[in-house]
């Protein structure tokens, strides 16, 4: 400010923004990020107004969740307070996936569809979350970014289940476990293993749930997690 840099100024309020989101402070959070926002669009700043809307939605998607925890529930069961703040994240990712378009930028598309997916899954908007996180996918396999893909298809899985259509599920799971043992990450494959699990249960093929269990299981047991 003193030196009258008003694009360091935007960054500076864009990186307090996060640090505040961070620290669970979060209308202080939306005031820096909003700030921003602000001085992005009034230096014509396109990058940097893309990324301030982003960061937003993220502010109001991490406050929602921190909200819901607070109440242990399905998705789509949420109080008015919640579904609001959830719903603004999710207007916020749609202003930031239009102007990344408008850029061109597509990992920053794929950042911002894998978003709204979790928004839209929240609010138990379960075939919407599936077109966006359809969008993420394809983007996280043009990068072949396996990491993306994998978080991908444990969303996709997730989301069928709430639709009932439990042998999609059960396809997706299963390549969220193939992935998970090609990035060698043994967490992600017990849970992997876990959904399974229920999945197969829920399909009445008991002999592979208790497979999938025992795996997840042994896996548990090796990481020492209680």
């Amino acid at each position: 400010r003193t030196i009258g840099d008003r694009i360091g100024e935007a960054k500076a309020s864009g990186n307090l923004g996060n640090t505040l989101k961070i620290l669970g402070q979060f209308d202080e959070a939306v005031v820096c990020c909003q700030r921003h926002l602000d001085i992005s669009r009034e230096q014509g700043d396109k990058v940097g107004e893309a990324r301030a809307l982003y960061n937003i939605g993220n502010v109001y998607h991490a406050k929602g969740k921190h909200l819901s925890w607070n109440m242990a529930q399905d998705p789509g069961y949420l109080p008015q307070e919640v579904k609001d703040t959830l719903q603004k994240a999710s207007e916020y990712y749609e202003r930031n996936l239009s102007l990344v378009k408008e850029l061109g930028d597509r990992a920053a598309q794929g950042r911002a569809y894998g978003n709204l997916g979790n928004t839209q899954y929240l609010l138990g908007n379960f075939s919407e979350a599936i077109a966006f996180h359809k969008e993420r996918l394809a983007i996280a396999k043009e990068f072949g970014d396996k990491a993306a893909e994998r978080r991908a298809y444990s969303n996709l899985g997730n989301a069928h289940i709430f639709l009932g259509r439990f042998d999609i599920s059960a396809e997706y799971y299963k390549k969220t476990l193939q992935l998970s043992r090609q990035l060698k990450d043994q967490a992600v494959e017990a849970q992997a293993c876990y959904s399974l699990g229920n999945t197969c249960t829920l399909l009445q093929d008991y002999e592979r749930a208790i497979e999938y269990h025992l795996r997840h299981l042994v896996i548990a047991q090796e990481l020492g997690d209680r």
